[in-house]
């Protein structure tokens, strides 16, 4: 049965195109969605997979048998379908599979798929939306961190590897250099010159790890090509799983140009959905905003952002470089945490309730950085990241994009530091393992007066793996074994992320352990913990900011 609108586009009127009716059809196993433009793509009726797109006449869905859809596949699911004249021409396909709800929404005209994921519990899996390509349609590169070529051996688990062919490792968790953390892109995709293929992120309300979050968004191999749109992703991360409606976010096929920015979730206007009834939508109506007229204390060179987070939503905005002003719209309501980071560190923390309808407005604030007590001497910035250590002096910094063992990161083993000589790139290394780089050495002198009192040792660590956490000794003298941190289950520092959560540990240490005035102290740095694991899979911590007060 084949149901058409009448906004047919005259062949005769534009002959040198081939544009799509508009309409769906059912051919038994799958609705045929025809966009009025140039893209038709199905959806499966028994499990609600998408089993073919076509752009341009060309197949770009699907390799090895395997089609685009949530998680590794939904199963028997209720697919229903429904067309609409008003508020504009509108196909909706709705998918439901347990406590999973998933939409997808063509719009006459548009070369796009729109699409929505409610996640109801845990009792369904669904960390990510695979969009899966067929292969050699898009351009991949044997430098291309995420690509993953013929020649490859196994590094760690299955997901990273080694290329034989030029010695570079390789993962789909390896963003660092295409994309970064989440606040860093709007879309992921790929583009030839004349076609272009790409994944809009949505806002991530119902997400997790905030804005700093670094995860897999891409990966491809010679008979392979994803992107992911994230739904839930534990690799690295602290953040709760959220539920509830994530997007929409679209996947958008061009020409060879980027995507329309007007799509991109911080532009885009999203009222046209308001009467679809999309489960778990709430309208603009129905939400609430908060602005700030400023940030005192700003640091010159540090970008702010201000987050906004509870165990049900997520936001984050970033404040103005010259007054901190900062508005957050469209936010759920509910009582959140709102914090504003340095860089990547919290520098303040404090309780906001949004209503409905309702606009907070807040005075100026001024944060509490830590970089503002005075040192004595510091190694880094506290800024939240171990950028300036060794190995993460460049940008992008090199172990967001590769694995530790990789040949082109320098060594985890430089000279020790010496305070007033040294600097933290070539002395100081931004990750420490138990089994790599254990016991690295900071020399530094003191005067009669600062040798004559106790000081403090403060040390910042922004994850750390397997329980790992610093001790240190001075001389003779040996610190209280300190606690383990609370940090994410799984890798992080091997799949291309240091954020975990920021803790500064503190250390006080008595006068009677430092040698007289002008002699050399020596600080020894060792990574401890209850857990075991070997090389770069031993316990390990990123590295903030060392200081002495």
């Amino acid at each position: 049965m084949k149901f058409l609108g009448s906004l047919l586009l005259a062949a005769i009127s534009l002959p040198s195109v081939a544009f799509a009716a508009w309409g769906y059809t059912d051919n038994g196993s799958s609705y045929i969605i025809e966009t009025g433009a140039q893209l038709v793509f199905a959806v499966s009726k028994s499990n609600g997979d998408i089993t073919s797109m076509k752009y341009r006449g060309t197949e770009t869905n699907g390799y090895q048998g395997k089609n685009s859809h949530v998680e590794s596949g939904l199963g028997a699911s209720v697919v229903t379908i429904k067309q609409y004249s008003t508020p504009a021409n509108i196909i909706q396909v709705t998918v439901t599979y347990g406590t999973i709800v998933q939409t997808y929404i063509a719009r006459y005209g548009n070369n796009n798929i729109y699409m929505l994921t409610n996640k109801g519990d845990a009792t369904v899996a669904a960390s990510r939306y695979i969009v899966r390509l067929v292969p050699g349609l898009l351009p991949k590169a044997l430098t291309d961190s995420d690509y993953y070529d013929a020649s490859t051996v196994t590094v760690e688990a299955s997901d990273v590897t080694l290329s034989s062919a030029n010695g570079y490792t390789k993962s789909k968790h390896y963003q660092g250099s295409n994309y970064g953390r989440t606040m860093d892109y709007d879309y992921v995709g790929k583009a030839t010159s004349t076609l272009g293929i790409w994944l809009i992120r949505s806002n991530r309300e119902k997400a997790s790890g905030g804005p700093f979050f670094r995860s897999l968004v891409r990966g491809c191999s010679p008979i392979a090509e994803d992107l992911y749109e994230i739904l839930y992703y534990n690799m690295g991360t602290t953040d709760p799983q959220r539920w509830g409606l994530q997007g929409p976010y679209v996947l958008s096929f061009t020409d060879g140009g980027a995507p329309n920015s007007a799509l991109i979730s911080r532009n885009v206007d999203w009222s046209w959905m308001d009467t679809l009834g999309i489960k778990g939508w709430v309208p603009t109506s129905g939400r609430g905003s908060v602005a700030g007229v400023g940030i005192k204390n700003m640091k010159a060179g540090y970008t702010y952002v201000v987050g906004l987070s509870n165990t049900d939503a997520q936001y984050w905005g970033t404040a103005n470089p010259t007054t901190g002003a900062f508005s957050i719209a469209k936010i759920l309501p509910g009582t959140y945490t709102l914090t504003i980071y340095k860089g990547e560190i919290e520098v303040h923390t404090s309780s906001v309730v949004v209503t409905a309808g309702g606009k907070i407005a807040l005075n100026s604030i001024t944060p509490t950085d830590p970089s503002d007590t005075v040192s004595i001497w510091r190694i880094g910035e506290w800024d939240g990241s171990p950028a300036g250590f060794t190995n993460f002096d460049k940008t992008p910094m090199l172990p967001t994009y590769m694995h530790p063992s990789d040949k082109r990161i320098s060594t985890w083993t430089p000279p020790n530091y010496i305070v007033g000589t040294s600097n933290a790139a070539g002395s100081m290394p931004g990750y420490m393992w138990k089994d790599i780089n254990n016991g690295h050495l900071i020399y530094f002198k003191l005067t009669a007066a600062q040798t004559a009192a106790a000081h403090t040792v403060r040390i910042g660590i922004t994850e750390a793996f397997i329980g790992g956490r610093p001790q240190i000794t001075i001389n003779g003298w040996s610190s209280k074994l300190p606690a383990a941190t609370t940090q994410a289950s799984t890798r992080s520092l091997t799949v291309g992320t240091y954020r975990g959560n920021n803790v500064m540990l503190t250390y006080d240490v008595p006068a009677s352990a430092f040698l007289t005035a002008g002699q050399y102290n020596i600080m020894s740095i060792n990574v401890i913990s209850g857990s075991t694991g070997t090389e770069f899979l031993s316990p390990g911590i990123s590295l903030d900011a060392i200081d002495f007060i």
